[in-house]
């Protein structure tokens, strides 16, 4: 028996759509997420369809979108690429890599992305479903939607939005965002390119990133009511809490308002930047400002650099040698700097990269080799398969303790024997995870394959303690909270204000 047959015999699922991109549905959806499994429901998030390289790896080695993996957690699940069937992570040139249920399948263009990939596409999306109702047949989904639900380009060939929504009769949410003005227009206008059929299934409207007296509004609440027949089931205000963000674009806008750090962190924003995620445990210590290094500069005022991840790892390591930034880097470690590199960024630590396939960025024939920063002595060849794997290891350095995480990356990296190695260590046990270097004058230069890295307290602790030493600043307190244990307060307290706020009553029957 297909899914149709059994829609009836579901808990009716939850859908936040938005008058917008960045409306706030991901946060929406984390919160609804928490405060679903608090009343004791099993709550679990889907999102059709999503566009971004801030990736996660379930526990089959599938990759899903972040988002999905923090709203998992929300829920007290583990994240699962079914979650997320459809990814899509961009490339450039209008060009996408496509990954259905956690596994590559192919590129596309823009142009030919819904010709080609439409019906698989929605196909997946069903299988998804139904497995997820098979495995978990008392759930309630918790469902985001992507971009606007009214895009008339392209509504016709919509995956995870409205056709979702029909699919499964959800109760649907419209969140809009106040902060960004136009609100009365946004909502209007999203409801009236509406079909009739569409337009019943929305069953609340939420006003987002409220500022101020939240009384002020409601002559305003009254008209969208009477306007639009549709109760205002919440008006959520401006959360200052350092939840994790939605996007590269949340992210790049985050403004640190630490003003007297001990540590200044700068974080190169490679054009085609991943998994920023990675960053997140650094955002929550406390003592820690971040700062974003766009252009080339006198790096010196950095206590540590880090290299991010990359989906265009040859193309980003030529913007680093045109903009005059890979100088920058080495001049700063021979200046005793300490720096380190994620995925792309430890390749690019390198002094070879090597794109034979063309997977990473290279145009033509003379960027299929092309020379690294030079900072270790490692060569990388970019192979046609990719690597996607959660990790169990053991560091070495700079202290001996477990280690989870997770990698995604096409490239193979190995010590380049026509240089001097001799120096060069392994950061964990499993030897081609990672390896650093000690300066001569000071500082050192590490990189590693491990996303989440910073996610392990002893390590993060001890790297940072590190660097700490070498200012003569007293080490960390030991007793800090787990950066796991932050993330589950900050879900709580993000679900916590979305409560306060949101009634969510008639969605539950």
């Amino acid at each position: 028996m297909g899914l149709e047959a059994k829609l009836h015999e579901i808990k009716r699922p939850i859908m936040v759509l938005g008058t917008s991109s960045g409306a706030g549905k991901s946060l929406t959806v984390t919160a609804i997420c928490r405060i679903i499994k608090n009343l004791g429901e099993e709550p679990i998030p889907f999102k059709g369809q999503n566009m971004s390289n801030n990736a996660w790896v379930d526990w089959e080695g599938g990759e899903m979108a972040y988002s999905q993996a923090l709203q998992a957690f929300a829920c007290g699940t583990n994240p699962s690429a079914e979650m997320n069937p459809i990814l899509l992570k961009p490339q450039g040139n209008s060009i996408s890599e496509v990954i259905h249920l956690g596994k590559s399948i192919g590129t596309t263009t823009a142009k030919n992305y819904y010709k080609d990939w439409f019906i698989p596409g929605w196909e997946v999306i069903k299988k998804s479903l139904k497995s997820i109702y098979e495995g978990n047949p008392d759930c309630r989904l918790i469902i985001e939607g992507a971009g606007s639900p009214v895009e008339m380009n392209l509504i016709h060939r919509d995956l995870t939005n409205l056709r979702v929504a029909k699919y499964l009769n959800a109760n649907c949410i419209l969140v809009t965002d106040i902060e960004r003005g136009g609100v009365f227009a946004q909502i209007i206008g999203t409801l009236e390119l509406m079909k009739p059929e569409e337009k019943k299934l929305i069953k609340g409207i939420i006003i987002n990133r409220f500022r101020g007296d939240l009384t002020l509004f409601e002559e305003g609440k009254k008209w969208i009511e009477d306007k639009t027949q549709i109760p205002v089931i919440g008006i959520i205000p401006w959360l200052n809490d350092s939840f994790p963000p939605e996007d590269s674009l949340d992210l790049l806008e985050r403004k640190s308002h630490l003003n007297n750090p001990e540590l200044k962190i700068g974080i190169v924003k490679l054009p085609s930047i991943s998994n920023f995620s990675d960053f997140d445990p650094l955002e929550n210590e406390e003592t820690i400002l971040i700062e974003w290094i766009r252009e080339s500069q006198n790096l010196s005022k950095y206590d540590f650099i880090i290299l991010p991840g990359s989906k265009q790892t040859i193309k980003d390591q030529i913007f680093l040698e045109n903009s005059g930034l890979s100088e920058d880097i080495r001049e700063y470690s021979n200046n005793k700097g300490n720096i380190i590199g994620i995925c792309g960024g430890l390749q690019m630590l390198g002094t070879t990269l090597e794109d034979p396939y063309f997977k990473e960025g290279s145009k033509n024939y003379s960027e299929q080799k092309i020379k690294g920063i030079g900072l270790l002595p490692l060569k990388t060849t970019f192979f046609k398969k990719k690597l996607t794997r959660q990790i169990n290891s053991e560091s070495i350095w700079p202290c001996q303790s477990e280690i989870n995480g997770f990698e995604i990356h096409n490239g193979q990296t190995k010590l380049d024997k026509t240089q001097n190695s001799l120096d060069i260590k392994p950061i964990f046990k499993d030897l081609d995870l990672g390896w650093y270097k000690e300066n001569n004058e000071g500082g050192t230069i590490a990189g590693t394959y491990i996303h989440g890295i910073f996610e392990n307290d002893s390590w993060r602790d001890q790297y940072i303690d590190l660097i700490r030493k070498g200012k003569n600043l007293p080490l960390l307190n030991k007793k800090s909270i787990s950066y796991k244990k932050k993330r589950e307060s900050i879900i709580n307290n993000l679900a916590n204000e979305f409560n306060k706020h949101l009634n969510l009553k008639s969605f539950l029957s």
